[in-house]
């Protein structure tokens, strides 16, 4: 167990010392120089020794003051030092955003640099699932869903409609609607979802190009829409697939939309809690999520 005297003292003692004057000290450390004089007078007393002597214009350190002060100076300089890299370190700023697992896979892993880029302050977490967090208990700061709405309690702002076409691997040669009669056609599940009543499928694309001999439940199933979209690149088959989620590989020629028709699906929302538009983390990925969208959707 350390075994020292007061910090006050000892700070009045180290202030006096460097600057050969208790007048002096006291300015520097705010206190009038009677405080720093009594201070003082109990440190000497507390050790036993006396540290200065008292002339008429100034204070000079005894044998036993120049033993004590460069020791104390460095430890006060050391604490100080300390004391700053705490203060100027500042603590992590982390925003939580959650997306379904092909959103954040297709749209903002892509992006997610230009978070840091325009938000320098701040640490980005994705949160991927196809299961809606709670907001209200803090899983995340902010989610996107896709639906139609409303959620309780939730701001929602619109990001995108979805649409969903067939497309398929540029070497896969299909050309018109008939060619998929005896092609593979790739499905993914939706899972028990609130717009699962409402999924673009198949059977609903093969209704409306009336292309009643297509067999819409044959082919390839995929439990998760990114397996889908690999399986379409590979040229495994035709995939009826989110025109939002794959635009960079049409863009890129990875995969074509060979023909319509297109059917609309939902709309992409930005949520986040009612209230919650001032605080920080929500306000930095809304700005960062609408920046990005506005930028993917003019180009």
């Amino acid at each position: 167990m350390r075994r020292l005297p007061p910090l006050g003292s000892l700070r009045a003692f180290e202030a006096a010392a460097r600057r050969e004057s208790f007048k002096r000290a006291a300015a520097e450390l705010g206190v009038t120089p009677t405080a720093i004089s009594h201070q003082i007078r109990q440190l000497e007393d507390g050790l036993g020794v006396s540290l200065f002597l008292r002339q008429a214009r100034k204070v000079v350190l005894t044998a036993e003051g120049r033993a004590l002060y460069p020791t104390l100076h460095r430890a006060l300089d050391a604490m100080a030092q300390a004391v700053d890299a705490v203060r100027r370190q500042p603590s992590r700023r982390v925003a939580t955003l959650s997306a379904t697992v092909a959103f954040t896979a297709k749209l903002l892993v892509p992006r997610a640099a230009g978070f840091r880029t325009l938000h320098p302050g701040w640490d980005l977490r994705l949160h991927a699932s196809d299961d809606a967090v709670d907001l209200h208990a803090g899983d995340a700061d902010a989610a996107i869903r896709y639906g139609v709405g409303p959620y309780p309690g939730l701001v929602a702002l619109p990001l995108l409609t979805d649409s969903f076409a067939p497309v398929c691997s540029p070497h896969a040669g299909l050309h018109e609607p008939e060619d998929l009669l005896g092609a593979t056609l790739i499905h993914f599940e939706w899972g028990d979802t609130p717009t699962k009543a409402s999924v673009p499928t198949w059977r609903a694309w093969a209704e409306r190009a009336g292309l009643s001999r297509l067999d819409a439940e044959a082919g390839i199933t995929f439990n998760d829409e990114n397996s889908a979209i690999q399986a379409a690149i590979a040229g495994q088959g035709a995939a009826l697939l989110s025109v939002a989620l794959v635009a960079a590989e049409l863009s890129s020629g990875a995969l074509i939309q060979p023909f319509g028709p297109v059917l609309e699906g939902l709309r992409y929302d930005l949520v986040y809690p009612s209230g919650a538009e001032t605080r920080p983390a929500v306000a930095v990925l809304r700005s960062w999520v609408m920046t990005e969208l506005a930028r993917a959707n003019s180009g």
